[in-house]
């Protein structure tokens, strides 16, 4: 790309959460629920001597995306590195569970849900992860009536019990930037030694868990530019399919069957993994 074109790009990692938000929904149809105002934040962090910022992460707005009624829940990456805790995830699964009731009323409100998380909030443990279970319900609850559709840009990426509800949405979008896995880079060398994966290494990272990689290997289902337009443009594509026949969670045991056929006696290559599931997944 040159470096007009760069220049020009509206780039869709660059904005905070509430300006994806925006970014997303038919101009003039924003509307952010438990908004700044409400302050409503987690009380653990005062305790930890953390200053309470960014709406406790989580920024949900409701509007229309191509004229249908739409929920975004953006998760703002640059506070807290995008953990989930008690108030934050409360704000995703509610807002979950008032577009299923709306459903059940007959209208018809689908669901954006914008990863930029490493998972739980370690000052509040079980609560974080309660929160993240609440959420995963959520999803499923409300994918039954109208598609979920999970986003993850960057520069965080979506990992830990987050990486599993984005997992549960009926589609996901990834940009090549963007970076997806239950455990990230760091816990995997801590856990299981730098020979096994070394954290240090961009490029095996990128290579195994980017989202090229993914979108590759069917564990996303686009991967699309950093760009606002294209982002939302694959966005309301998707919703324009439907809820699918098969949810990817459904395929468990197409994806085990897959896993089952991994040499462990040596790292895969990124292309090996690849290979791996594209073929095993067809």
């Amino acid at each position: 790309m040159s470096i007009e074109a760069l220049l020009q790009r509206d780039s869709f990692i660059e904005r905070g959460a509430r300006s994806r938000a925006q970014a997303l929904l038919d101009p003039g149809t924003f509307r952010e629920l438990v908004g700044p105002f409400e302050r409503i934040t987690s009380p653990w962090l005062a305790m930890q001597h953390l200053v309470t910022q960014a709406d406790d992460g989580v920024v949900v707005a409701k509007g229309k995306l191509d004229s249908q009624p739409t929920v975004v829940l953006a998760i703002e990456g640059a506070f807290q590195g995008g953990s989930m805790g008690e108030v934050g995830g409360a704000k995703i699964a509610g807002a979950l569970e008032l577009a299923a009731r709306d459903n059940r009323n007959g209208i018809p409100t689908q669901a954006v849900i914008l990863f930029e998380t490493g998972g739980v909030r370690l000052q509040e443990a079980n609560l974080g992860l309660a929160a993240i279970a609440e959420i995963q319900s959520a999803i499923v609850d409300l994918r039954r009536y109208r598609p979920v559709v999970g986003v993850s840009a960057g520069t965080v990426g979506c990992y830990g019990g987050m990486s599993i509800a984005a997992g549960l949405c009926s589609y996901l979008v990834l940009t090549r930037e963007a970076r997806l896995g239950l455990n990230g880079p760091q816990v995997i060398e801590q856990e299981a030694g730098v020979a096994e994966f070394d954290a240090r290494q961009r490029s095996l990272i990128w290579g195994l868990t980017g989202g090229e990689q993914r979108a590759a290997a069917h564990l996303a289902d686009l991967c699309v530019a950093d760009d606002t337009r294209e982002v939302r443009d694959a966005v309301a594509g998707l919703f324009a399919r439907g809820v699918p026949a098969v949810h990817r969670s459904e395929r468990i045991d197409d994806f085990l069957a897959c896993l089952e056929r991994v040499d462990t006696s040596s790292q895969p290559t990124p292309a090996q993994a690849r290979d791996l599931f594209a073929k095993g997944l067809e």
